[in-house]
């Protein structure tokens, strides 16, 4: 333990009897939820950041996109803006975030995309901007309880679960382990591929002191092909430079060097501005690995993309790693089985 543990039991107390207080409140309708017309699939956490959120609504998106007009809600993170923006061929990632940037890049010709800090203002906006949606999925609206999700989609790692962690400041927790009663489904991330049953059924035992009812699912991530965001057409992976700023690259870099020799690692905060500077000092040390190529997460690929990078990485070849949640069969059903009953129960009719 580090010396100035104990320091922070104080205000890890205060926090956490500050949010229970304020979740009783919503339990007790001192403070209001409000329900929704248009259906509302909320996806979240109790941690800080971390537990792949994002993979996870554009997993929702590729399996709902084409029965449903979806359009998805974050505050968006990071951003210079503030209010609602709803998604265009104009945005940027300093203007929606990086995250919801992201998700327009891949999927804007099929789904909208809005970001607004008052989500209880954020949906009449886009029922009044976009009439034909049928769906919000609101990322990362967990603790946002003054919108009453049809259906919440809690997210933990294998690697941290929410029941080993604790309230900020003494760990990542933003409210108790019990906040986990409010999730319908809780999917554990970034599970092993040969997770072993035993693992599967002991989690499932500890997730449910929280929840007893609730669905429990396992999820791996699958990680695809390099995709090309660069300018250059020279293509070498004998050497490659990681360059990430995400809450937690351990698996990223994990999964890079079970097939890439790492020259060097550039690694930054969750939601990191790259500057100038920071692309220089990628740039001046590629000059001794000339042969080398630059290996980024999609979430640090839409930023580096940005037009005032390209006069110092026109030259250099810039790959994005692509990863996306893995769910057996009988688990994808049950999710897409699950959310469409949810949809169609509502019986909303769009306001067109």
């Amino acid at each position: 333990m580090r010396w100035f543990v104990p320091l922070l039991y104080p205000f890890s107390l205060l926090y956490d009897l500050g949010t229970r207080l304020r979740n009783r409140m919503f339990d007790v309708g001192l403070k209001k939820s409000i329900e929704f017309s248009i259906p509302t699939i909320v996806v979240g956490n109790l941690s800080m950041g971390g537990t792949g959120k994002t993979p996870f609504v554009e997993l929702l998106i590729r399996l709902f996109s084409e029965k449903y007009q979806i359009c998805t809600l974050s505050r968006g993170y990071g951003r210079t803006t503030k209010g609602f923006i709803l998604a265009n061929k104009n945005a940027t990632a300093s203007q929606i975030g990086d995250e919801p940037f992201q998700i327009y890049s891949k999927f804007g010709d099929k789904i909208n995309v809005a970001v607004g800090e008052e989500r209880i203002l954020a949906i009449p906006e886009i029922i009044a901007q976009k009439p034909e949606t049928e769906v919000v999925i609101l990322d990362d609206a967990f603790q946002h309880r003054y919108v009453k999700g049809d259906l919440n989609i809690m997210l933990t790692t294998y690697q941290k679960p929410f029941f080993e962690d604790k309230v900020v400041p003494l760990g990542t927790l933003r409210e108790a382990k019990v906040g986990a009663r409010r999730a319908g489904v809780i999917i554990v991330t970034k599970c092993p591929s040969d997770m072993a049953n035993d693992s599967k059924r002991r989690l499932s035992l500890e997730i449910k002191k929280n929840n007893p009812q609730v669905k429990v699912i396992f999820a791996g991530l699958k990680y695809g092909n390099p995709i090309d965001i660069g300018y250059s057409s020279k293509i070498n992976f004998q050497n490659v430079i990681l360059v990430s700023g995400i809450a937690d690259n351990s698996l990223f870099k994990k999964e890079v060097k079970k097939q890439y020799q790492v020259v060097k690692e550039f690694t930054f905060s969750d939601h990191h501005h790259y500057k100038i500077n920071d692309v220089k000092k990628i740039v001046e040390f590629m000059k001794d690995w000339p042969d080398s190529v630059i290996l980024t997460t999609e979430k640090d690929a839409v930023k580096l993309k940005a037009p005032i990078f390209r006069e110092y990485l026109e030259e250099i070849a810039i790959f994005a790693l692509p990863i996306e949640v893995n769910l057996s069969e009988e688990d994808l059903l049950w999710l897409e089985k699950s959310v469409s009953k949810v949809i169609k129960d509502k019986g909303y009719i769009r306001e067109i």
